[in-house]
């Protein structure tokens, strides 16, 4: 554990523990996480970025049918492939952490199911949600999938406009205690 912690100044992990919901120890155990994905690339980079396609292999993100929105939602890169810095690795961790808000947790279920990433989920967004979460097994009929819509905007929908903003979507998930057991990542 030392040759992690030496990647780190005492200031860095202080930084890290400020903006995040973990503690310095826990901070070095999700570098080592990070550090796994890519051992040799991490070894002679420690800034380096993991390719979505390995963050997307790990165990707690692999049973994820977000996995690749969750890496889009959390990836600073610039061209826009979802791979991961530390950095970017860490606030991803700390917001699936059990210590984060429910309504961190919250916003960033809303931009991961913004699949048009127009800070709005129309029909087709939660189409797609549901067919993620349906799995591809069975595919529900376009007669199904038209009822199940008609019923999500009946209930979220509260200005009538058929699609939900920030604030329905979190109205609604207000009333879901179970959306926090569905929405994180244990370290």
């Amino acid at each position: 554990m030392g040759t992690t912690t030496s990647h780190f100044t005492q200031d860095e992990l202080q930084e890290y523990s400020d903006l995040t919901y973990f503690t310095k120890k826990e901070i070095v155990y999700v570098f080592k996480k990070f550090s796994e994905l890519d051992p040799d690339l991490v070894s002679s980079d420690k800034y380096c970025r993991i390719p979505k396609e390995k963050i997307c292999q790990m165990p707690e993100m692999k049973v994820n049918p977000f996995n690749d929105r969750i890496c889009r939602v959390f990836s600073t890169s610039r061209n826009f492939d979802g791979s991961l810095s530390f950095e970017d690795f860490l606030d991803m961790m700390s917001a699936f952490s059990d210590q984060a808000p429910k309504s961190l947790k919250v916003e960033y279920a809303f931009k991961i199911y913004d699949f048009n990433e127009d800070d709005l989920l129309d029909a087709e967004d939660i189409e797609m949600v549901i067919n993620r979460l349906t799995g591809s097994a069975e595919p529900l009929s376009e007669k199904e999938m038209d009822q199940l819509l008609k019923n999500i905007m009946n209930e979220a929908d509260l200005d009538d406009d058929k699609q939900l903003s920030y604030a329905e979507f979190e109205h609604i998930i207000s009333k879901s205690p179970d959306f926090l057991n569905s929405f994180r990542i244990r370290i």
